[in-house]
């Protein structure tokens, strides 16, 4: 499980001067950690990007495909041969999954609806930038605040800083997006 991982794409529709506007989502997640790793936002996936986003997930030290062997993906023409060729040229062998099997891509597909369901489906973004903040901002709570119930019930990636608790409680409260996601805890 620790040599997998996982690759989608999902669209958000954001409002701009010109009217509602469709972005693609490219995310990686790695099986074994569930750590995800978002591989770029666009409005046109073509196969220039793809070829740059391939190069960029495998980069040495930097790519975050750096520690996976194989790359699970759907049939879908984005994954086009100069992205695999990339992915390739990285020591990653792409494996194309048949169409309409979602469940062979789970992890993937149930993090998209986890960000769908608890952050953007509950915004309206105005702009690629506040599109942006919403998933960095849902990367951050998906990693160190949110619960999981695949690894035991336990934070994937938790982190000690907190904001102090106000005077008389005993409870500890991170909001995110304006308090859209929110993270308790119990002060010391």
């Amino acid at each position: 499980m620790d040599v997998l991982a996982g690759a989608d794409f999902f669209t958000v529709e954001v409002l701009t001067w010109r009217g509602l506007i469709t972005y693609y989502i490219l995310f990686f997640i790695e099986i074994g950690s569930r750590r995800v790793s978002l591989g770029g936002i666009t409005r046109h996936p073509d196969s220039c990007w793809m070829e740059q986003v391939g190069r960029n997930a495998t980069m040495e030290d930097a790519g975050y495909l750096s520690r996976c062997r194989y790359l699970l993906h759907d049939s879908d023409t984005k994954f086009c041969s100069e992205f695999r060729e990339a992915l390739a040229a990285g020591g990653i062998k792409c494996l194309a999954l048949p169409a309409r099997s979602p469940n062979l891509n789970s992890y993937a597909e149930r993090w998209v609806r986890s960000a769908k369901e608890q952050c953007l489906s509950r915004l309206i973004l105005f702009g690629e930038h506040s599109l942006k903040r919403a998933i960095s901002n849902f990367l951050e709570h998906f990693h160190q605040e949110r619960n999981h119930q695949g690894k035991g019930n336990l934070l994937l990636f938790p982190t000690g800083a907190f904001p102090s608790p106000t005077q008389g409680t005993g409870v500890r409260c991170r909001e995110r997006l304006g308090g859209l996601l929110k993270y308790y805890s119990r002060a010391a």
